[in-house]
């Protein structure tokens, strides 16, 4: 999650949805922002009493987090937007990245298949610590009674455009957009899925799906 007060936005970053790219592009923003230093030293404050002063908005919030710990007036005149990507090609990228980063998480799925199975796996437990891409992307900017918390979703799928389109909002002249963790030499995500393991996904997500009309073609 990035918050500038001056430039009055809110970002709500979704694993695994070209956050990284888009933090990357806005932080710099926040090194003019006369909040930024004093936040700085809270967030530090927070950070070695154990985060009991919430003076910190984790890296992967969700909206409904950030209007509890903000006055109501200063939720309400921020620009909040998110972006979403399409569930099956979502977890697929999930799966490589903990193959390349944390392959000790995958040790019991020798293929992805079984990662899904192992993950979605209604008698277990999601592990979020593990893999934040257990959680619906809808519970990340919807309040507890299924309300739009943001002003924007953009798609990962039209990143650039969509981005464009934020800066646009917020009168800023458009910034670069890095492509910042990108997979390399990666299939098409379908090629990854059967029929079973394909339905899988879909139950799971299915309030994504809805929300944002996602197919898998």
């Amino acid at each position: 999650m990035l918050l500038s007060h001056r430039h009055r936005f809110l970002f709500v970053h979704i694993a695994k949805t070209g956050g990284t790219s888009v933090r990357a592009a806005l932080k710099p923003l926040l090194w003019h922002d006369p909040w930024y230093y004093p936040a700085w030293v809270c967030h530090r404050l927070d950070h070695l009493c154990g985060h009991r002063l919430a003076a910190k908005l984790p890296r992967h919030a969700r909206a409904i987090c950030a209007r509890e710990m903000l006055p109501q007036a200063i939720f309400d005149d921020l620009f909040k937007f998110a972006f979403v990507r399409n569930p099956w090609d979502l977890q697929v990228s999930s799966y490589l990245h903990l193959q390349r980063e944390r392959p000790a998480v995958l040790a019991a799925c020798p293929d992805f298949g079984s990662f899904l199975r192992h993950k979605f796996d209604p008698q277990r437990p999601p592990q979020y610590h593990l893999d934040v891409t257990a959680m619906p992307q809808s519970d990340y900017v919807l309040d507890q009674h299924g309300r739009l918390l943001v002003d924007f979703v953009g798609r990962y799928e039209q990143l650039e455009n969509d981005f464009a389109t934020v800066c646009r909002h917020l009168g800023l002249e458009q910034r670069h957009l890095p492509h910042l963790r990108e997979a390399r030499q990666r299939k098409p995500y379908q090629s990854y899925y059967d029929d079973v393991s394909a339905e899988l996904v879909e139950v799971h997500h299915q309030a994504d799906i809805q929300r944002f009309g996602y197919r898998f073609s």
